[in-house]
Parts: structure tokens; sequence; C-alpha cells
């Protein structure tokens, strides 16, 4: 990293710039490739050309430092360039998962105030043009043409048009480190979603874990399968191998076990970094498919997302000849944070150790909770507890969007709590125990139950709904909905499916219930809080623990 000329920090800089002049200028940073459409390379000067372009668009605009741009598209060229263009711009910016319903589009939006959206014209007249005015602060709206043609929807402008008239010099915007550059949306239990901002000094976080964690080096093909839309894909799928001069590979396409092999036989990768949930349906898939291929490029291979069993670390191992390294790190914290690093020997089924510089506790919460201090750090090994970090490190979180209360909450003096129970053992590993709240880890996704129950509850049968996480196998929990009818509907399997087309539509296929059960009346505590705790014990089959809150006794 070598910072702004004439001072100050911008990752957009660091990630592309900064290699345009150097002996790396000609390499392809990202590669883009498809089952149907030629592959497209984007050298690192190429990729400064194109980003320099779009930030002069977003300045022909007037949009300036501090303005919020949201991206709702799959991994096309034009994702990769509108966040790094508008981060050199000092724009703030929140890429958005594509398969998200009008419903998250419009939320997170409206949550983030945000000024300009880039989308292609298939998403935004299936997902955005019915929501349009319900999104005051939207001053701007740029599609791409998914026929590479020009677009011509009403209230719109064309990217390609802007970006072929746009000068490709441009002055990077001289932010400092502590200003904001990226929005990213996590689901909480309650209300709404919750907008954790990151600062450009977060850049040197992205490099250090792309060193320490993932062990990048310039001559690395690299390969994060996470989608620009959850905070890996930013971090790791977007910026870290930039900032090492590596070029990434970019799969346009969703899972396909044998075309994921065939790419990394293909494609010559030799650091992967993916998902528990991509790693279990492999598994599926059996090791006869994964032995088709070789790899012989292929050195170091990591996941990230929920725990990964020790079963899919050995996998790798017989899969692909290398065991996989599991790490941990949270929306807020911005980078890996525990690692099983190359370095040393992997524990499966742990998340590793606290990287240089990240010091982790397991803290216990105090019994006169709300006055400090509220947590104690447990010294002992192998006691369960809350995972908590030293605050300070430079991609760690500085807020939450219109809420300090509830980030404030997070802390308790210098430490930050995750919310993530676990226990470190007497060799320093780290081991995942689970969520401290209602929160639903669904094939890498967070998802807060009440995001998906207000959605239930405006289906005009539906009298009121609770949601949890049910264990699954591949994806690690689906989404499972209880639900209350209003008087004159009966429960039938007609029903049911139309319930599950409205919160489809609403929420899209990632979020929306994958089940849906029937109940006369929902556990409720006596202050009319659905108790989610007790829906999900009953689903399980597991104590249902005290009942003294709930409605009408135990």
């Amino acid at each position: 990293l070598q910072g702004l000329p004439g001072g100050g920090l911008n990752i957009g800089f660091e990630a592309v710039d900064r290699h345009a002049t150097t002996a790396l200028r000609d390499r392809t940073a990202l590669r883009f490739v498809s089952r149907s459409l030629p592959a497209i390379d984007l050298s690192f000067v190429e990729l400064t050309r194109q980003t320099n372009r779009f930030a002069n668009v977003l300045r022909g605009l007037g949009v300036g430092q501090g303005d919020r741009l949201f991206v709702l598209a799959g991994r096309i060229p034009e994702l990769y360039v509108a966040v790094l263009g508008a981060l050199k711009n000092g724009t703030v910016v929140t890429p958005m998962f594509s398969a998200f319903g009008p419903e998250p589009i419009a939320t997170r939006i409206n949550l983030g105030a945000g000024q300009v959206l880039v989308t292609t014209d298939a998403l935004y007249k299936r997902k955005v043009r019915s929501m349009r005015e319900q999104m005051p602060t939207l001053r701007h709206v740029l599609l791409v043409a998914e026929d590479g043609g020009i677009t011509h929807e009403p209230g719109t402008l064309d990217l390609a048009t802007l970006m072929h008239d746009a000068s490709d010099e441009f002055s990077t915007v001289a932010t400092q480190p502590d200003d904001p550059a990226l929005l990213h949306f996590t689901s909480g239990t309650t209300g709404t979603p919750k907008g954790a901002l990151h600062v450009h000094g977060a850049v040197v976080t992205h490099f250090a874990t792309g060193r320490y964690a993932l062990d990048l080096h310039p001559e690395d093909r690299f390969w994060c399968t996470a989608d620009p839309g959850w905070v890996t894909g930013t971090s790791y799928g977007i910026i870290a191998p930039l900032l090492h001069g590596v070029t990434s590979l970019i799969y346009r396409e969703e899972f396909d076990a044998e075309r994921w092999y065939s790419l990394l036989e293909q494609e010559r990768i030799s650091v992967w970094y993916t998902a528990p949930t991509a790693i279990r349906m492999l598994m599926k898939s059996g090791l006869a498919l994964a032995r088709r291929h070789s790899y012989p490029a292929l050195r170091f291979v990591a996941s990230v997302g929920e725990p990964l069993n020790p079963e899919a670390v050995w996998w790798g191992k017989e899969a692909l000849g290398l065991p996989i390294h599991d790490n941990w790190w949270q929306t807020e914290t911005g980078g890996i944070m525990i690692a099983n690093t190359p370095a040393f020997d992997i524990k499966p089924g742990s998340m590793g150790r606290p990287l240089p510089g990240i010091e982790a506790f397991i803290v216990e919460h105090l019994e006169a909770e709300g006055e400090p201090p509220r947590v104690r750090i447990i010294d002992a090994p192998d006691v369960e507890g809350e995972l908590a970090l030293k605050a300070g490190w430079p991609s760690m979180f500085r807020g939450y969007l219109n809420n300090e209360a509830r980030y404030r909450k997070c802390f308790d003096g210098d430490l930050y709590l995750t919310g993530d129970l676990a226990r470190v053992d007497a060799d320093g590993y780290f081991w995942f125990v689970g969520r401290a709240d209602d929160v639903i880890k669904s094939a890498g996704h967070l998802i807060g139950p009440f995001e998906v129950e207000s959605v239930l509850m405006e289906h005009p049968a539906v009298a009121e709904a609770g949601v949890i996480g049910k264990p699954d196998p591949v994806v690690g929990e689906v989404v499972k909905a209880f639900v209350s009818l209003k008087d004159g509907h009966a429960p039938d399997e007609v029903l049911r499916m139309d319930i599950l087309a409205h919160a489809r539509k609403r929420l899209g296929a990632a979020v929306a219930p994958k089940e849906i059960a029937f109940l006369p009346v929902l556990p409720r505590t006596r202050s009319g809080k659905i108790m989610r705790r007790l829906l999900k014990a009953r689903e399980l089959g597991l104590p249902e623990g005290d009942t003294s809150t709930l409605e009408g006794g135990a």
C-alpha cells in the first residue's frame, strides 16, 4: 500500500491505479467467464481507465464524496467498475445481492438514502420499477443493457452511453482513512436491516488478511466464489486480490459442480476461497466427479460463512488434494479476524487462531447487565461464552447507520461483542458454538426473522408469523415459517403455496421461507413477543426451557 500522491488513502486507488504504472499494468486483473459468452479480461491499466470513466460519470451527475451509490447486478464487469470507480470518487458504495426481491431492495436503498442505483435493464423492470416511487432519495438509475445495446427505459440513464462520453482521466478524491467507503447491510433479529459503515482505512485489513489468511502473491490466480452482494464478495471478491496484483476469476453463473471443477483445472486456480454450502454441495456430487479433473496449480483452499465441519476439511484432501482452511469474520469486522492459516496446522472444525494484530477473547455476561462492566473475560480454556475482539483494527465498522444506540450496545469498554458463542482451547484455537440471537444463516446469507415475518403478514390470509432457521445438511439452515391464519381462511396446500409465492416474489428466493407450517396460535410472551426459541425447540424436539414468560403461563 502506498497512499495517495499528496496524502490520503483510497481503496480504489490502492486496488487499481497504483498497479497501472508498474510492471503489473498489463496483467489481467479481472477475468470474467461464462458458459454462453466469450471471456472478458480486464488488465490493471484498462481497469484504471474504466473506473476513471465511471468516476467522471458520477461527477457529471453531481454525485460526490459521501453520497451513496447502490449496485444491483449479477457478476458483470460493470458491477466491478462501478464499485471501484465510485470509491475513487469518494462515493460510499453498497453492493446488493441480485437475488433480493423488490422489498429488501427498496428497504436498503431507503435506509441508506441511496442517490444512485446501478443495475441491469432486466433487474430494473422486474424488481425496481414498481417500487421507484417509494424510494424518494433515488435521483439517478444507471442501466446496463443485458443484450449489450442501449436502454431507453423511462426515468433512467444508459450507462454505456455515459461511459462512452466520459473521460478516462480522473484524479482520485483525497479521501482520508476514516472517511466512509462501504455500507454493508446485515440482518438483525428485530426491526429493519442494520447498515454497517466501513471506511477507506479498511484497505489495510484487506491487504494484510489477503497475505496472512489467504497467502496471496502476485503470481496467483484467485477465485472467490462469493457474490459481491455479500461482504465476502466485496472484501475478497473485489478488493483484496487487486491489492496484491492478483488475477481474479469471476464466474458469472450459479453453482454447477462439473463446471466448478473444470474452472479450477482449466483456469489454473492457485488460491480458492469459497463457502461451506458450496463445499457440501460438491461433497453431495461425489468424489468420482472431483477425480475426473486434476488441479496441479491449486495450492490453498479456504472457506468462510459458517462453521466447516471436520468431514468437509478432510474431504478437500480427498477430492482436491488439499485440506480446507476455515476462517471466521463478520460484516461488522470488515475482514478475516480468525483463521486456520497456511503457517499452522489445521484443527478440523475450528475457526483457527486470531490473525496478527487481532486480540480475541471469550467473555461471560455479568448478572447486573447494563451497568459497566457488562462482561468479564473467561481465562479458562474450553468454556463457552461470547466471542469478543479488542476494538481498533482498521476494518472495524464505525457505526450502524442512523442507530448510534445499537452500535454502542456492541461494545463493552474496548471490547467488541460479536454476538457469536464460541470457546477457545488450550492451544488458542477458537471453536464456533452458535449465534447468541435468532439470526438465520442460510447458504452464507444472514437473514433477519423480522424482515421475513413482516412480509408474510402482508398476505391477506396471515394473522401472525414466526420464522426460525431449521438445520439443513447443505445450506446450514433453511428458513421455516409458522403462520396462524385470519378467520375465514383454512389451511391447505393451495394456500401454503400461495403464501410461499408471495414471500418469494417480495423477498427473493434467497431470503424467502422454504417451508411453511400452519398453527392455530403462535407461542407469545406476555408482552406479545413471538417466542421463536420455543418454535425452534418444538420443531427440533429439544427441551423447551423456561416458559414462565409464555402468554397464559407455562
